[in-house]
């Protein structure tokens, strides 16, 4: 009862995969935005084409930078709500266990107090019989 390790193990390698992609992602814009400003000093002359050009690089970025955070965040949500959604079956099938754990032992309670009674009734007789003669 609880958690299959191996499949938490999974998904937390999974996540982890996904995030890790995401971030040599991150730095590999990162890199592409540096070298755009070392070119930017070589080419003075064309300052105001390359500022531009910086401008939509780093808008870029941070729209990366957004998207990236933005998906990171969905994909921590839906593992919260996945390890929530198991954590909740799991008490479920807790819950359904004790319960029947419960009913059996009601069950035997019950069939002893009844075994007892038929072996009483039954001594009751070989006591009577046992008065006859």
């Amino acid at each position: 009862m609880g958690y299959d390790k191996a499949e938490v193990n999974a998904f937390v390698n999974e996540v982890t995969t996904e995030f890790e992609n995401i971030l040599d992602k991150l730095k590999q814009k990162d890199a592409d935005i540096l070298a755009l400003k070392k070119e930017l000093t070589k080419y003075e002359n064309l300052e105001s084409t390359l500022n531009k050009t910086i401008l939509a690089a780093e808008e870029v970025s941070n729209n990366m930078r957004n998207v990236a955070r933005s998906e990171s965040k969905s994909i921590l949500d839906e593992a919260r709500k996945n390890a929530s959604r198991i954590l909740n079956d799991a008490l479920m099938k807790a819950e359904k266990a004790q319960s029947d754990a419960d009913m059996l032992k009601r069950r035997i309670i019950n069939f002893k107090r009844r075994f007892r009674q038929a072996v009483e009734n039954e001594l009751d007789v070989i006591d009577s019989l046992d008065e006859n003669y």
